[in-house]
């Protein structure tokens, strides 16, 4: 049967179903971020291990010049080897019909059915190619998506400068291509760079490696370690020609998918326990108030002979009530919205299939945070209540000592008499002024973080493009060569002008602190692509210094004047050790820079490049993209709208996509902050209001003493959520920067004022919405006291 108690916490309810609710959805959405980010990180990590073992992706790739087949046999009676496979890879161009620029491809050498011990592939339509049949191959599913080609169609491809006609007999997808991009570039865009997967009699014949090989795949035993295995496999093929041989960290594709899977754990440790928190307070003040508001009911009950534990009981259901509700539909909403997240992760990263994953414990966190917010504010209040004798407790609070309010006298003097009373309650109730403030504040907050972040995603395209990158082309070569290249390209008709560049892949190492990558060597003082100070000042190159991006100098914990070592895993493959001469803020990536002339020194092959930015005769750019495509040092053209266009897809897919999930939520949040602060100030003064009424005042004036005190409470949350909200910005673009971009933080005016309107907007129809209860209050009942 129902109770007294139970009864009332029914009434209780349903009185204050609309706050009841409004709490109940703030509280709903820090829930739901918390189950949704969790579970993408448990649901990505999980699919790329079981992926990963299931195709058999190699746990290290050892690149060489060219080895005999025989070395093989050597590598896997090394300790720690446990498979061991070799294969041919090299650069393709990919001519289709209607493409003003080749395709960047990579070729692979793959062993026939039933062959392939590591770095197998997954079918999705068509079949293998068939021995004897060099003129057969299977290409990248995602690539072929892209420029609608199926099974059956033909390609032409130039290899080591050799145009040769396939057959397309399948379409494929592997766990090394999760992530795919052309040479050199960090951005993925599936119709610029495609796979083929060739048979090895046609690989070796194509590349020269007949009976060698140029990469070998190496799985691990159980138990071994990466690192003496990698060490006993570079002093074993150094002779051929070895570059270094590296473990998944720093294969491309497992790199930016651990970035990614790293970013959303970030994201999800930061991201929605601060929207979770302002939920809590905001469902703190809200239960401390109802209860003190109580005070007299508490007394009577206790009076009638209810005991403490029973009343606190009673009162523990109701906020129980309300934290379940939020959190039930938080995880409710959590599921749904990881499981929309999965179809964005599958179109970003290549899974065969993606699973949205529950994780318990998420569940288990956003409940616990529910309910402790929701009893913490109760419990305070309830404990000084109950230590009074139930004639006390019936008796109304003390009344606040108002001779302070004198200290209004010379402005209230030229203040209506409404005015006065709204002035008056800021000097009389501080502290519940204050928490309505801090309250407002937080949300006011959220709004400017999210706003930032939006116009740091804008800005980092902006700064990439338009700032940085002031090319229209970039070309790049097979491998290094003469500078006088650059020339021939200069005198060709439609080339305004170009400016060369060597790319050379290095390791950096400082310490302990190590990272695989690339020094970019530029002109002395490039013009076309340039590295620029926080100011955006461009950075003159230096001969005998680097320029690391603020990222990667961050990562290997390096300052300006501090030293490197720099290990260079091409030609002669030189050790340096080099100063860091500047800090540079960039967008995408982590690059190093370096003067094109003192590197090419350090490495004694003078006048090299390896690539070079055009700008273009906008009239004439259809002839030179044909006329690139037959120069047989011409690895791949990259044009840089196409680049934009990627990159910003690549922000809004993924763990960037979640900005417009948390843009929703913060709006509603300080909507629903601002409307339960309009409520609280209602449920608190109604019988005042009422008593004024009675006396004389109109309904308007009677609203404007409410409503008054709310401009004024929103008013002064603005300049301190314009504040918090500058430092909370700089905690969001962390959790969203990653190696891939990094999300500057920007200030504008318009950020400060937009977050105002959010504000503001909601204070406006809060404030409608309370209105419309005080012209309906029945002026009799709210005279009364509850029972």
């Amino acid at each position: 049967m129902v109770g007294p108690l139970d009864r009332k916490l029914i009434r209780d309810l349903w009185r204050m179903k609309g706050q009841a609710v409004a709490i109940a959805v703030v509280m709903a959405l820090g829930v739901m971020m918390q189950v949704m980010m969790s579970g993408l990180v448990s649901s990505l990590d999980e699919t790329r291990r079981g992926y990963y073992e299931r195709y058999r992706l190699a746990d290290i790739v050892a690149p060489v010049t060219r080895a005999p087949n025989h070395v093989l046999h050597q590598i896997a009676a090394l300790p720690g080897v446990g498979a061991v496979e070799g294969r041919v890879s090299g650069a393709a161009l990919i001519d289709l019909a209607g493409q003003a620029v080749p395709l960047q491809a990579q070729a692979l050498s793959l062993p026939y059915e039933g062959d392939t011990a590591l770095n197998a592939i997954r079918l999705e339509a068509g079949r293998l190619f068939e021995r004897g049949r060099p003129d057969e191959a299977v290409l990248l599913d995602s690539f072929a998506a892209a420029h609608g080609l199926r099974p059956g169609d033909t390609l032409s491809a130039t290899m080591n400068g050799a145009l040769r006609a396939f057959r397309i007999t399948g379409l494929a997808r592997a766990p090394e291509f999760l992530y795919t991009a052309a040479p050199g570039e960090m951005v993925p865009d599936d119709s610029r760079f495609g796979v083929l997967w060739l048979s090895p009699a046609t690989m070796e014949a194509a590349f020269d490696m007949d009976g060698a090989f140029n990469q070998a795949l190496v799985g691990l035993a159980r138990g071994a370690e990466e690192a003496p295995v990698i060490d006993a496999i570079d002093r074993l093929l150094d002779r051929y020609g070895a570059t270094g041989a590296f473990g998944r960290e720093d294969m491309f594709s497992n790199r930016f998918v651990s970035e990614e899977i790293d970013g959303l754990r970030d994201s999800a440790r930061a991201i929605p326990p601060i929207f979770m928190a302002v939920a809590a307070f905001l469902l703190n003040i809200v239960i401390a108030r109802m209860v003190q508001a109580e005070r007299e009911e508490i007394g009577l009950l206790k009076a009638f002979g209810y005991r403490s534990g029973e009343i606190g009981l009673h009162y523990l259901k109701l906020v129980l009530a309300i934290a379940l509700l939020g959190a039930l539909l938080g995880c409710l909403l959590g599921v749904a919205a990881g499981r929309g997240m999965v179809g964005l992760y599958l179109q970003f990263f290549k899974f065969p299939f993606l699973v949205f994953r529950l994780e318990p414990a998420a569940f288990a966190i956003g409940i616990a945070v529910s309910v402790l917010a929701a009893t913490a504010g109760g419990a305070i209040v309830l404990r000084r209540i109950f230590a009074l004798d139930p004639a006390e407790a019936m008796r109304p609070p003390a009344p606040a000592d108002y001779a302070s309010a004198g200290r209004w006298r010379g402005l209230t003097a030229w203040l209506d008499q409404p005015s006065r009373m709204v002035l008056r309650r800021f000097t009389r109730t501080p502290f519940r002024m204050a928490g309505a403030i801090i309250g407002i504040t937080c949300g006011m907050a959220l709004s400017v973080g999210m706003i930032t972040i939006h116009a740091g995603f804008a800005h980092a395209i902006e700064l990439s493009f338009e700032v940085m990158d002031r090319s229209e082309a970039q070309v790049t070569f097979t491998h290094a060569v003469s500078d006088k290249v650059l020339f021939e390209l200069k005198s060709h008709p439609g080339i305004t002008r170009v400016e060369g560049r060597r790319d050379v892949p290095v390791i950096l190492r400082n310490g302990r602190q190590s990272h695989r990558g690339s020094i970019t060597a530029l002109p002395h003082d490039p013009v076309l692509y340039r590295a620029l100070t926080p100011g955006l000042a461009p950075i003159p190159m230096r001969d005998e210094g680097l320029v690391l991006s603020r990222a990667l100098a961050n990562k290997l914990d390096l300052a300006v004047g501090q030293s490197l070592t720099v290990e260079v895993r091409e030609g002669a493959q030189p050790v340096l050790d080099l100063p860091v001469a500047a800090i540079s803020d960039t967008v995408l990536g982590a690059p190093a820079y370096m003067a094109l002339d003192g590197l090419n020194r350090a490495l004694g092959e003078p006048g090299r490049v390896s690539g070079a930015a055009l700008l273009l005769d906008e009239a004439e750019a259809g002839a030179v993209y044909v006329w690139l495509k037959d120069l047989p040092t011409v690895a791949g053209v990259s044009l840089k709208h196409e680049q934009r266009v990627a990159f910003e897809e690549l922000m809004d897919q993924g763990a960037g996509w979640t900005r417009f999930i948390m843009s929703a939520i913060a709006f509603v949040i300080t909507f629903g902050i601002v409307y339960n602060a309009a409520r609280i100030a209602l449920a608190e003064r109604l019988r005042d209001l009422a008593s004024l009424r009675v006396i004389g005042f109109s309904r308007g004036e009677a609203a404007y003493v409410l409503l008054g005190e709310l401009g004024i409470v929103t008013l002064l949350a603005l300049p301190l959520g314009a504040a918090l909200g500058a430092g909370l910005s700089h905690l969001l673009a962390a959790a969203y920067s990653s190696e891939i971009y990094t999300i500057p933080v920007v200030f504008h005016a318009t950020t400060f004022g937009s977050a105002a309107l959010v504000v503001i907007g909601g204070a406006l129809v809060s404030g409608l919405l309370v209105k419309r209860d005080v012209d309906r209050a029945d002026l009799v009942t709210a005279l009364k006291t509850r029972d």
